[in-house]
């Protein structure tokens, strides 16, 4: 059995390095020192990553990304990882992949554009008091005149200051299981700004 990298894999790695150590890590001090990635200097790495072939690159080809399969996704992943996580994964987004369990008329209006590096998603899913086990939360939907109406507080939600949107896990009920009755959890997605 044969464990090396193929030529295409050796080539994204190689590529996704160069891209780290050029573009990204120059700006690392910056980053580290004000807190802050400037919309500027977040545009202007990802019309490389885009340039790069690097950006949405865990998406299918299909919907516009590079189709990487899972073992090339993750050497491309443990490259990026080497980038202060601010800079990677902001100016190389990788959009979440339940966008793509979305109907037809969500990815328009969710998935291409984050594809296209017109928005960013963000997951809303820690709470206070249950942390990341989603069937330990406290924050609800329910059905109200054709409308959900989302109670409860999510918080540690990377990237909320520049996403368009937040795909929020909600408990809307409760679903029988193998192991007994269980929260059942829904995923929402969540404008900016919707009240």
């Amino acid at each position: 059995m044969d464990f090396a990298l193929t030529d295409e894999q050796r080539m994204i790695v190689e590529t996704t390095r160069a891209f780290v150590e050029t573009e990204l890590y120059p700006h690392e001090a910056e980053v580290e020192r004000t807190g802050h990635l400037r919309m500027e200097l977040i545009r202007e790495l990802q019309a490389k990553a885009m340039a790069a072939g690097l950006y949405a690159a865990n998406m299918p080809e299909e919907v516009g990304g590079a189709g990487l399969d899972t073992l090339t996704w993750l050497l491309y992943e443990k490259e990026l990882g080497k980038a202060n996580y601010a800079l990677h994964w902001t100016a190389v987004a990788r959009p979440s992949n339940i966008l793509l369990a979305g109907t037809e008329e969500q990815k328009e209006r969710y998935l291409y554009p984050c594809i296209r590096g017109e928005t960013w998603d963000c997951l809303a899913m820690t709470e206070p008091g249950a942390g990341s086990d989603l069937r330990g939360m406290k924050a609800t939907a329910r059905e109200e005149g054709g409308d959900f109406v989302l109670n409860g507080t999510k918080h540690f939600i990377s990237h909320a200051d520049i996403a368009g949107f937040a795909i929020t896990f909600m408990a809307t009920g409760e679903e029988e299981t193998p192991r007994g009755p269980k929260k059942r959890i829904t995923a929402f997605f969540v404008d900016k700004g919707t009240p």
